[in-house]
Parts: structure tokens; sequence; C-alpha cells
């Protein structure tokens, strides 16, 4: 056997006894699993307004019970310098959001909502909503509202207030 030969054997057997076929799998899966985050369907950018005709509106935007705030979880902005679909100033649109799909009383018709946190503030403190209609649990991310959007803004990761942005009909 040639030095090269003795060394890589002598390596194998330092590593099978060190590590478990288990272990390995394990990490395997992990790397895997980290390897697939950025595929995950949420929506990365920043909400826009529909285009076209608007819904009809109808109901008090700082209230909870406003329609579009059907999955939403915080502070509303409405209530905190901004409004459903704008960022108080000194703050900026989270660039990934959750959504939701809520029923527009005024017309019936079920609507898509982009839910954006604004970042670069302290908390809002005013007008607190959780509003947990068709959440899904954090294994669920793009419809989950229990997470901290505020990542990738450039003011930081300080949470403020949430918007409610319509994208649009549901189809």
């Amino acid at each position: 056997m040639t030095r090269l030969d003795r060394i890589a054997e002598h390596m194998a057997r330092k590593a099978a006894k060190s590590t478990s076929r288990r272990s390995f799998l394990a990490k395997l899966g992990f790397g895997a699993a980290a390897a697939s985050l950025p595929l995950l369907p949420v929506r990365r950018g920043r909400a826009e307004t529909i285009q076209g005709p608007q819904p009809q509106e109808k109901g008090n935007p700082e209230s909870c019970d406003y329609w579009r705030y059907c999955a939403i979880d915080g502070y509303l902005c409405s209530c905190c310098g901004g409004s459903t679909s704008s960022c108080p100033p000194g703050t900026e649109p989270s660039p990934i959001t959750w959504v939701g799909t809520c029923r527009n009383p005024a017309d019936g018709r079920e609507y898509v909502i982009s839910y954006n946190d604004c970042c670069g503030k302290s908390s809002c403190g005013r007008c607190v909503c959780t509003r947990n209609e068709r959440d899904t649990p954090i294994y669920a991310p793009s419809t989950s509202n229990d997470l901290d959007w505020c990542l990738g803004t450039q003011v930081g990761a300080v949470y403020n207030c949430s918007l409610a942005v319509v994208l649009g009909a549901a189809e």
C-alpha cells in the first residue's frame, strides 16, 4: 500500500468511528432543507395596489373589524400615521409579505390581501389587531402572520405596524 492509500484509509476509519449513519443523514437532510428555503412560496417585492377598478370600501380602517384585516396580526398602520396601504413617515414596507384572502362586504367578492410590516421605528402601540382567519402554522410561512417580516429592509428589523394592500380579486 502506498502512503496516500494509508492516509486515506486512516481518515475514512476515523470518520466512520466518529460519525453515525443517522447523524450523517440528519446533516444531509438539514443541508437540503436549508438550500430549499428560497424556494418557499413567499411574495417578495413591494406591495403594490391593483391596477384597474378598486374594490368598494365599507367600514372603518382603524377598526379590527375592517374587511381587509381578516388575517392581520399587529398594529394597524391606519392608526399610526399611515393608511391601509402606506407606511407612516420614517418607516418602510418589508420586501417580503404574508397573504390572505378576505371577503369584501361591499361587493361580496373575495380579494387577495398582501400584509406588509412597516419597519424602522419602534412599535406604534396603538390599534393592536390579531385576526387569524385562515392563518397557517409557521411551517407554511407565506400565510403565517406569526413571523417578523422586517428582514431585508434598509432601515433595520424593527417592527412598527402592518399594512393591508389589496392585490386583486381572488379567482
